[in-house]
């Protein structure tokens, strides 16, 4: 079951190009029934490993812009280093963070429909990007989703990168906070390490899959049909946990 489902998350995002952080976790406890941090902590490892070969072949061909990573970086780590720590934190009251995950699924699914049918600006405003990844970093730490979408639409809207040096640095800008982050999660204990090595094996057959299929298959249709499934998926799981603790603070 687990490599099958790193299987169809990781064909996905080849296709796609989006869903990792935001797809896997809330599939983790949907389908595996995990609780909210270790389906977090397990997504977040899961991403940084299955994003190796892309991430590599970027950095290889120059698709990777050094500054507004590092710019992202300054930003998005100590972000990501909070976020980890605040789900930990708040473990025991987990249908309030079920609940907050939910809402973090559905906004950044919401944000990345805005982002695929908006144009794109081309103002540039290097200044915003460390407090808009520290923001970025605490969604990833505490939801492990967030980053491709956040990050892409961040990058198209105070950037002038080209679109392939947007993709190449957010995919490795993901990569690094989702090390970070699954480590810390980790050192808690809140992996399922059981889990992750079939969730990888399926995730790189599926990620070179969807890569190959995505020279065939539209990829703008196929992304919007995505995140409108996972604005439900995050609606969902907002309401399995917010009708929960209402009931107990009630």
């Amino acid at each position: 079951m687990a490599f099958l489902l790193g299987f169809l998350i990781a064909l996905a995002i080849g296709v796609t190009g989006v869903g990792q952080g935001t797809l896997t976790a809330p599939l983790l406890i949907l389908l595996l029934g995990l609780p909210p941090e270790v389906a977090v902590g397990t997504a977040l490892l899961f991403g940084a490993l299955i994003k190796v070969p892309a991430s590599g072949v970027y950095l290889l061909r120059g698709g990777v812009d050094r500054r507004a990573l590092g710019l992202l970086l300054l930003g998005g780590g100590p972000g990501a280093l909070l976020g980890a720590l605040a789900l930990a934190a708040f473990r025991e009251a987990r249908d309030l963070v079920l609940l907050l995950v939910g809402l973090t699924v559905a906004l950044s699914a919401g944000l990345g429909l805005l982002g695929s049918l908006r144009g794109r600006k081309v103002r540039e405003r290097l200044h915003l990007l460390p407090p808009a990844a520290l923001g970025i970093g605490l969604i990833t730490g505490f939801s492990s989703g967030g980053t491709g979408s956040l990050g892409n639409l961040l990058l198209l809207h105070t950037t002038r990168l080209p679109p392939r040096q947007v993709v190449g640095t957010i995919l490795l800008f993901g990569q690094l906070l989702a090390l970070l982050g699954g480590g810390i999660h980790l050192g808690f204990g809140h992996v399922h390490s059981e889990l992750l090595l079939p969730l990888v094996l399926g995730g790189l057959l599926g990620a070179s899959l969807g890569a190959f299929l995505s020279a065939w298959l539209p990829p703008k249709p196929l992304r919007v049909a995505l995140l409108l499934w996972l604005l439900l998926v995050g609606s969902q799981l907002a309401y399995r946990g917010g009708s929960v603790w209402l009931r107990s603070i009630w």
